[in-house]
Formats: structure tokens, C-alpha cells, sequence
């Protein structure tokens, strides 16, 4: 059965989720504002691939009879200099995710939550593939630096991505 501190900290990481989808859609806005659509349609899908993330811990939650409790999303406005440091930013907020994540399943082990722990071992996956793309692509924005034929190339590239349910994955 699982803790009554474990559902307050799934809850927590529910809404991190749902808030790392938010920025994602900012992110997407800025790129588009800027002429990256390529980069905003790659943030769209990251923010898509964000709410999977969401939901896959919300039906968790309800298959463990949990109660769900979503809180408040605040405003964001994404400012930057550059494209890279919008992907710059980006990584940073996959790395704190990546620390959260890694605290739920010490904190799963810890309570012997065996289920939960499975469960978080997904998501600590998911962020390994996660960090290793954002790496990939601030690599190659750096590369062209202010190239525009080099910045058009890989805004191309990253429009030509197509979603994946990450849940579905073989």
C-alpha cells in the first residue's frame, strides 16, 4: 500500500510534470516568435511528450485510489538572447527534473514502496534520453554559432520531428 507521504510526493512530481509541459509551450512560442518554427513545432512536441509524462503519474496515482491534487500553474514569459540559450535553459530545467525524479525513488526504496519505485525507474530512463537530446542539439547550435544557413539548417532538422508516444516505446 502506498504512503500517504509518497502520494503528497507524487503529487508534487504530477505537477512538476504538468508545469515542465507549460514552459515547453512558452519555449514553443518564443522559437515561433523569433522564426525558429522548426524549434517551435520540437518544443510542441516536447510539451505533448510532457503531458504523457502527467498523465502516465495520474493514472498511477488513481490505480493506487490516491488523491490527486493539482495546483495552480504560475505565468511564465520566456526571455532570451538566443535560440541556444533557450535550449540552454531547457537542459537545466531536465536536470532539476532529473534530481526530483531521482529523490521520489530514493524515497520509494526508502519506504520499501516497490511498485512506485518500478514505476520511477521509467521516468529516470526517460531522462537519460532526455538530457542526451538537449546535449545534442546546444552541441550543434554552438557549432553553427550565428550561422544563419547553419541556424536554418538545424531549425529544419528539429521541425522535421514527429511525435512518439514515449509511454508506447518497445
Amino acid at each position: 500500500m502506498i504512503k500517504k507521504e509518497m502520494i503528497q510526493a507524487l503529487n508534487n512530481q504530477l505537477n512538476k510534470e504538468f508545469h515542465s509541459a507549460y514552459i515547453y509551450l512558452g519555449m514553443s512560442a518564443y522559437a515561433s516568435a523569433n522564426g525558429f518554427n522548426g524549434c517551435a513545432k520540437w518544443f510542441n512536441l516536447q510539451y505533448q511528450e510532457e503531458i504523457v509524462h502527467a498523465m502516465k503519474l495520474f493514472r498511477y496515482l488513481e490505480e493506487q485510489n490516491a488523491n490527486i491534487k493539482l495546483k495552480d500553474i504560475k505565468a511564465l514569459n520566456v526571455k532570451s538572447d538566443s535560440i541556444v540559450e533557450v535550449f540552454k535553459s531547457a537542459y537545466k530545467h531536465e536536470q532539476k527534473m532529473t534530481k526530483a525524479l531521482n529523490n521520489l525513488s530514493d524515497l520509494a526504496m526508502k519506504q520499501k514502496d516497490h511498485a512506485t519505485y518500478s514505476l520511477l525507474q521509467w521516468y529516470i530512463n526517460e531522462q537519460v534520453e532526455e538530457e542526451a537530446l538537449f546535449n545534442e542539439i546546444i552541441d550543434k547550435l554552438e557549432m553553427v554559432g550565428n550561422d544563419g544557413y547553419g541556424l536554418y539548417s538545424i531549425d529544419q532538422e528539429l521541425g522535421s520531428r514527429v511525435f512518439v508516444d514515449p509511454t508506447t516505446k518497445a
